[in-house]
């Protein structure tokens, strides 16, 4: 009896999995491979040598913060598309849409322009010495000979993720998944061919890899928009979509009113998670190339849970958009049950790699030995990432945008990055020490959550009428 009531609670049947995998699967695959090509991206960067893959990462966590406001922005307009798709409301999906496309219209802008004139004291902010080897003139030169080329690309693929959110708020994952692949791919081979000047190309080091990464962007939001529009009937919200790019003005003022602390949230939490690999950073470029790689493989397995995440959203939302508060409760226990015991295994299969991953690079004795040693961290505290990955999307769908700010982002500016700049400014502990530590505070956080989700404010339908 005892069993039953577990199942009931936490697993579920057959038919539950096919519909969360459906949706699940699909996004899963697709970062899968893009966070495996990523991989040997990183790898190919990485063999050059250290100085080249630390200059790539830096610029890549600038554009990260750029990514994750994207990723925000959208996602608090997605809360409403998933709603609108449960309801059956076609205008009211394409409206969202659009506003989408002023949005990433206006923080593309905004980004691009950033990036470009304060390159310089930004990249800077992360070079400091203090490690056996690292050249850090070198350094500086790869990042804004990178970031100059990548610039390029952010706006590709701001545009590529209004269309590849839409789809999947209204089911349809299986597209922004092939365009993913295709665009990785064409990645990967542009990498090895503009990276090491092969087919009689120019050996152009981390500036090909930055051109490779824009190609494929282009190739990405190409295949988006071609599959999207000539298969209007699979997907309606395209019929008359730009017969205006006027959004009704109350729809905004609600979007912006609910959406604004979701992107707030992710420019916050992507700063702060820049903002901590800064403060590491002072241990020496060691440390950042360290991090880098263990981030690298670490991607790779975050996946199950982050796709799982997205699930929550997608899925919990329909539900609470058709007015099934019960089931909406019932099937985010199971999803969140379902990432935790999911990443247990993962984690183990991350730990495994934390001895093998780092040889692959061209780098020195003391990055390999960083970085082994962040990822056994990084692989056991992953069910507890995963559970307070689940808490967001859960409060996220729901429309507490604003509780999860206050959940997310808070939570890295009040605790983790006080005690990062204490332990690493004021301490002498050893850099992995310190990062244990930090990382250790991720079951506070996932204290936290259990406690948010469980009072059931977040079962609500907000778009009703």
């Amino acid at each position: 009896m005892m069993w039953k009531r577990f199942k009931e609670k936490y697993i579920g049947d057959r038919a539950f999995y096919r519909l969360v995998l459906t949706i699940a699967l699909p996004v899963m695959i697709q970062n899968g491979i893009t966070s495996f090509v990523n991989m040997l991206d990183n790898l190919m960067v990485g063999g050059i040598g250290t100085e080249q893959m630390s200059g790539v990462a830096i610029c890549n966590q600038l554009i990260f913060v750029f990514n994750l406001c994207v990723f925000g922005g959208l996602s608090g307009a997605g809360i409403y598309g998933a709603q609108f798709h449960g309801k059956r409301d076609l205008d009211g999906v394409q409206n969202v849409f659009r506003f989408k496309l002023w949005l990433v219209g206006f923080l593309s802008i905004l980004g691009v322009l950033a990036l470009h004139f304060f390159d310089e004291p930004l990249l800077s902010l992360f070079l400091h010495q203090g490690s056996e080897q690292g050249d850090l003139v070198l350094t500086l030169q790869c990042a804004r000979a990178y970031l100059a080329v990548a610039l390029i690309g952010l706006p590709v693929w701001a545009l590529s993720q209004s269309y590849a959110s839409t789809l999947r708020e209204t089911a349809s994952t299986t597209l922004p998944m092939g365009a993913g692949i295709a665009a990785m791919l064409v990645n990967l081979v542009g990498n090895w061919i503009l990276i090491y000047g092969r087919f009689g190309a120019p050996r152009l080091g981390v500036v090909g890899a930055a051109w490779a990464t824009v190609l494929s962007r282009i190739v990405e939001l190409t295949i988006i928009l071609v599959f999207t529009h000539v298969n209007a009937k699979d997907h309606p919200f395209v019929k008359g979509l730009y017969r205006t790019l006027k959004v009704p003005r109350a729809l905004t003022g609600t979007i912006i009113q609910k959406g604004m602390p979701l992107l707030l949230n992710e420019a916050l939490w992507s700063s702060g998670q820049t903002t901590l690999v800064q403060i590491y950073s002072t241990r020496g470029l060691a440390v950042v190339a360290g991090i880098n790689i263990s981030n690298t493989i670490s991607m790779l397995f975050n996946i199950v849970f982050m796709s799982l995440g997205s699930s929550i959203g997608i899925v919990v939302g329909n539900l609470l958009g058709a007015g099934d508060m019960e089931e909406a409760k019932r099937t985010n226990t199971r999803l969140t049950a379902f990432s935790v015991m999911c990443c247990f295994v993962i984690g183990g299969l991350l730990a495994a790699t934390s001895g093998i991953f780092p040889l692959l690079y061209n780098t020195t004795d003391e990055v390999r030995r960083i970085a082994s040693r962040l990822i056994l961290i990084t692989s056991a505290i992953m069910p507890f990432h995963a559970y307070t990955n689940a808490c967001y999307f859960t409060l996220r769908s729901g429309g507490l945008t604003r509780l999860t700010m206050v959940y997310d982002c808070s939570f890295v500016w009040c605790v983790c990055i006080p005690l990062a700049f204490c332990l690493c400014r004021f301490t002498p502990l050893p850099f992995v020490v310190c990062y244990a530590a930090v990382t250790a505070t991720e079951g506070l956080k996932a204290l936290f959550g259990y406690h948010l989700v469980h009072q059931w404010k977040w079962v609500r339908n907000i778009v009703e009428g």
